[in-house]
Parts: C-alpha cells; sequence; structure tokens
C-alpha cells in the first residue's frame, strides 16, 4: 500500500511539473478583430499589437479578419503576418462567414474603425453574450468610431465619436474644471480631434492597476487627441485624460484617453489613443496597452514595473517597431 502511494505521488509531482513547463498553457488567450478600418495603418497595428503582447511572455494572440477587407492597400506587406486567409479588398461590406469562437479566448481586441460594415447579427448576439458571461474587451482609438447602431457595443465602450452619433446616444463625458466626471447632455455630433501632436497625458486615476505607479503627467508621442466623444458613459471609471485643441482653453475640459466599463460581469478596456506607427510606438501607449489587456483578462495586472525609457512631463519616448528576425 505504502508502495502504491509512494509511486502515485511521484506520478502528480510528474504532472504538475509537467503542466506548469508547458510555454502555453496559462497563458492569456487574446484574439485581435480587424479587416476594415478607416486608417491604413491597421493591418501594421494589428501585428504590434501583438507582438507587444506576445514578448512579454503573459499573451498567446490569434487573430480573426473578415474576408471583405477596407484600407488595406497601404500596409498590405503586414496582412501575410496575421496567418489569416486572404482578403479582398473594397468598399466596407458585411462578411457573412465572420464567426470567430470568442469563448476560446480571455479577451477580445478590436481593430477596426469607422465606417467598418456590421458583423453578422448571429455574430454580434455571440459577442454579446460573451462579454456578458465575464469575457474581456479592448477598444483602440478608432474601434470607437465603429457600429454606430449597435446598442450594446455602444455600452460596452461608454462613449464613442463619428457615425451620426448625437445627442440621441448619449451624453459627452469629460473631466471639468473642478476635476470632475461630467456627462453632459447638450446637443451636438459626437466626435473630433485636432491635429497630431504631441500631448501630456494626466493620470486620473492612480490607484487603478492600469496606471497605479505612471507618472502623474507624461508625454505621448505626436497622434490625435479625440474630443466630445459621447454615449450611454454607463458603468465606466476614466483612468487618464488629455486637453484638447478643439475646446476652448478657458472651459478647462480634460478628454478620457484610457477608461475602463464594466458590462455584465465583463470588463472592457479603451482607449482612443492609438492613431499611427508614431503613437503606438509610444512607450506610454505600448504600457497601457499591456496593462490593459491583462486587466480586461484576468481583473489584475502583474507588469507592475515600469520600462525604464517611460516618458517624462517633458519628453516623449518612443520605441521604433521591428519584427523579431
Amino acid at each position: 500500500m505504502i508502495n502504491r502511494i509512494v509511486v502515485l505521488l511521484i506520478s502528480l509531482c510528474f504532472l504538475t511539473t509537467g503542466y506548469a513547463s508547458n510555454p502555453i498553457k496559462g497563458k492569456i488567450k487574446v484574439l485581435i478583430v480587424d479587416g476594415q478600418n478607416n486608417h491604413t495603418v491597421w493591418p501594421k497595428s494589428t501585428i504590434m499589437m501583438k507582438q507587444y503582447l506576445e514578448e512579454t511572455g503573459l499573451f498567446t494572440v490569434d487573430i480573426a479578419r473578415t474576408k471583405y477587407l477596407n484600407n488595406s492597400e497601404e500596409n498590405k506587406s503586414w496582412l501575410g503576418y496575421a496567418n489569416v486567409p486572404e482578403g479582398i479588398e473594397g468598399k466596407p461590406k458585411t462578411d457573412p462567414d465572420f464567426s470567430p469562437k470568442f469563448s476560446k479566448y480571455d479577451v477580445v481586441i478590436s481593430n477596426f474603425g469607422w465606417r467598418a460594415a456590421s458583423w453578422p447579427e448571429k455574430t454580434k448576439l455571440a459577442f454579446e453574450k460573451y462579454i456578458e458571461k465575464g469575457g474581456g474587451f479592448v477598444s483602440v482609438h478608432a474601434a470607437d468610431n465603429s457600429f454606430p447602431e449597435w446598442a450594446a457595443y455602444n455600452e460596452m465602450i461608454a462613449i464613442g465619436g463619428w457615425g451620426g452619433r448625437t445627442e440621441k446616444d448619449g451624453p459627452y463625458l469629460y473631466v471639468d474644471k473642478d476635476n470632475k466626471v461630467k456627462r453632459d447632455y447638450s446637443p451636438g455630433k459626437g466626435g473630433t480631434h485636432g491635429k497630431r501632436e504631441a500631448f501630456p497625458i494626466t493620470i486620473f486615476d492612480t490607484e487603478h492597476p492600469i496606471t497605479k505607479g505612471m507618472p502623474k503627467v507624461w508625454m505621448h508621442a505626436p497622434d490625435e487627441c479625440y474630443a466630445f466623444l459621447r454615449g450611454p458613459a454607463k458603468n465606466v471609471a476614466i483612468l487618464a485624460t488629455a486637453v484638447s485643441t478643439k475646446k476652448k482653453p478657458e472651459l478647462e475640459q480634460k478628454e478620457p484617453v484610457a477608461l475602463v466599463v464594466k458590462y455584465g460581469k465583463g470588463r472592457v478596456f479603451h482607449t482612443p489613443l492609438g492613431h499611427d506607427t508614431t503613437s503606438f510606438e509610444c512607450v506610454g501607449f505600448i504600457t497601457l496597452l499591456k496593462r490593459g489587456v491583462e486587466w480586461a483578462a484576468t481583473n489584475k495586472v502583474t507588469q507592475t514595473e515600469l520600462p525604464e525609457d517611460f516618458p517624462t512631463a517633458e519628453k516623449t519616448s518612443l520605441r521604433p517597431f521591428v519584427l523579431p528576425k
């Protein structure tokens, strides 16, 4: 009997060791969805996000892409790195076969954009169910321009722009001159931005796992600062802000550039940052992305150590993106 127990214990030790040493098991499973975006950088920015996440050793990343592509020509050399079937370039068009198995993943990142064609109804319902039951979602830059008529999606992102969004879709959301979160029900269109330029990011919530430990103010690389974003603005918390040149300085209003949303049991990280390659190479943006994806997937952040090249309040910091050999 004793010999059998010893053998059993040894076997369990080997099984446990084998599980822990498996390089895939235990990693956070990420799905990036893309295919149609008004920003021509999207084939490259998808690969940039995939590499940024996988180089941490915490994530494995797959890509699901619509068969019908839009604005892929300028960066078509990057399409092949996604390891998905070749698509068809043209005007935005619904892909009836676009049906990712969301339940296989801990978190989904959207790299869609303005005027992206609607997903099939069954896919939209599957995505809603996935988030409601506890799935994670990350909206990057123009993903908050997408799907203005999809009510559940707009609740997930809390606020968005363009696509005919107006007061019918909900209030503007910003931080006012008294440093209070404001829901402004004034009439008007949703979404605008000034010219691309470097601008300071101010951490509004210094205790959230995504932003904890970051400098109170740091310079973001040249990017678009979205303003006048509006939507349901439910169950949302603002993590970081920036000042838009599209608003009068005397208003002293600050725009959300990083926010988190609760949808059912699911967690959403939303950043309007990330217009092009330059903004994606910002070390501050890269850090926000890595932390935001981990939090949306797990409700915690283990990547607590800031990189040595993190931007300061006076100076931006960029890492030129290079694919591994």
